[in-house]
């Protein structure tokens, strides 16, 4: 039940096992058919990936996949796609057709990383382990890798992977509120509030982020600030649902000795 409660707070960094290669805008990216004659490039795949369009990333890359069954690479692109489109179980059989190929290929392992989390988080881990050892500046990887270890209630460990995340690439909110969200898990509300508060209130914010913000303030004993964050972007009954299953994320208090 932890799991169910604390898996969707934490923020993975996008869809796609590998950063995108080119800055695209979600709303101006268009799907146009290729020429008449030519194949299609993994570069629109990665184009309509970053441009929140899984769907059109999935058809490329098995446009690529029915003249060369065995590119990896293309194979990434399908396993990525499929995992945005919430198609688990199939993203997984085309990251380990790309590890079959390649069994250290790092995009394809950190995909494979990202569909065990929710079921296998040790496994997750272990998987996470390998790319960061081989990429020791991979933000995204050291960020996954300190999710798998906060699902597994390992929350000091999974800040060490969230601050190794932010040192190889300290814009990334993700890994920022991730941490700010273990702290809070691990008891340490003060710290995590101080992290987590100019965040949530920044124009940049998101509801995920002021979710997290008030996962922080639950904790912290701060119900009723947390009541009125969530009120930006829920109703009331869901604003209450939300406080009772972020109760169940507090930590207990310690035994009183005799």
């Amino acid at each position: 039940m932890r799991i169910a409660v604390l898996l969707p707070l934490l923020l993975v960094v996008g869809c796609a096992s590998h950063p995108p290669r080119i800055n695209y805008d979600q709303a101006a990216f268009k799907w146009r058919p290729p020429p008449a004659g030519k194949g299609m490039s993994l570069r629109v795949a990665d184009a309509a990936l970053a441009g929140g369009a899984p769907e059109v990333a999935l058809l490329v890359a098995r446009d690529v996949l029915a003249k060369h069954p065995h590119n990896v690479e293309a194979l990434v692109r399908e396993g990525d796609a499929l995992f945005a489109l919430q198609r688990p179980e199939e993203a997984a059989a085309s990251y380990r057709r790309a590890l079959a190929s390649e069994p250290h290929n790092n995009p394809a392992r950190l995909g494979l990383a990202r569909v065990q989390l929710r079921a296998d988080p040790v496994g997750a881990e272990a998987v996470l382990l390998q790319v960061v050892s081989a990429e020791p500046g991979n933000a995204a990887a050291w960020n996954d890798l300190g999710i798998a270890r906060d699902l597994q209630g390992r929350h000091q460990a999974a800040q060490q992977a969230y601050v190794r995340a932010v040192a190889a690439a300290p814009e990334m909110t993700a890994a920022q509120v991730n941490l700010g969200l273990s702290l809070a898990l691990s008891g340490d509300s003060g710290r995590a509030l101080d992290l987590l508060r100019p965040l949530a209130g920044g124009a940049a914010a998101n509801p995920r982020v002021r979710e997290d913000f008030a996962v922080a303030l639950v904790t912290a004993g701060q119900e009723q600030a947390a009541k009125q964050v969530l009120r930006t972007d829920l109703s009331d009954v869901q604003t209450t649902d939300a406080l009772a299953a972020y109760g169940q994320l507090r930590q207990p208090p310690p035994p009183r000795s005799n």
